[in-house]
């Protein structure tokens, strides 16, 4: 409680870093990303059909939502659990221009409150398996913290399918333009639940972290 009896603010990372989670789909822009931290699990391979990826989404929500309990019942703070996101690259860069899926690796992640420590992780991960849902990925779901500086993103609307030709325009376009480069994977956030949201009304944060070329 606060010192003058009310419950603290629920914590809502889109909100608190609204410049990262709701950005123009009209142009990319510029962004600063503080050091931020992540519950995380690192897969390889196609999400449509590695059975890996729907473990670890489904190990990191579980895990996410115990987390988020125990804190507003042992510590009194509440939190909106965070989208998921996404690190992607691959060991040879024409696998995405090809589309060569197999060939991906990833990290997905999901934002944590800085309060939340690695002990407050390991409680969570027990209690995900206390209710049956032990996995590999459950096993490997680790606290991870991401510090990406200076980056460029933009809203795309729609498939995920469609993000080549914008991902085109910023690799071979916007970034040579301003004289940057690449300076860590590629990073989407899911604003949508493609479970519940028609394709074309998808919205994805695609962020590329930069430096100066």
């Amino acid at each position: 409680m606060a010192p003058d009896g009310t419950a603290p603010e629920k914590y809502d990372v889109k909100r608190a870093h609204r410049e990262l989670y709701a950005p123009s789909s009209k142009d990319f822009v510029l962004v600063e990303v503080p050091p931020m931290q992540y519950l995380a699990v690192d897969g390889h391979g196609d999400p449509n059909t590695t059975p890996a990826y729907a473990e670890a989404v489904e190990a990191l929500f579980g895990v996410a939502y115990a987390v988020k309990f125990a804190s507003k019942k042992g510590l009194g703070r509440d939190f909106t659990v965070a989208p998921l996101e996404g690190l992607w690259w691959a060991d040879d860069p024409s696998a995405f221009a090809a589309n060569d899926r197999a060939a991906w690796n990833w990290t997905m992640l999901i934002a944590q409150p800085d309060w939340i420590d690695e002990a407050a992780v390991a409680a969570g991960v027990e209690a995900t398996r206390a209710k049956g849902r032990g996995s590999p990925s459950l096993d490997a779901l680790r606290l991870m913290r991401l510090t990406e500086g200076m980056s460029a993103q933009i809203l795309h609307l729609g498939p995920f399918a469609d993000e080549a030709p914008t991902l085109a325009r910023l690799h071979h376009e916007w970034m040579p333009k301003h004289g940057l480069t690449f300076n860590g994977p590629h990073h989407e956030v899911y604003l949508s639940d493609p479970r519940r949201t028609a394709p074309e009304k998808l919205r994805t944060v695609l962020r590329q972290p930069v430096r100066e070329a």
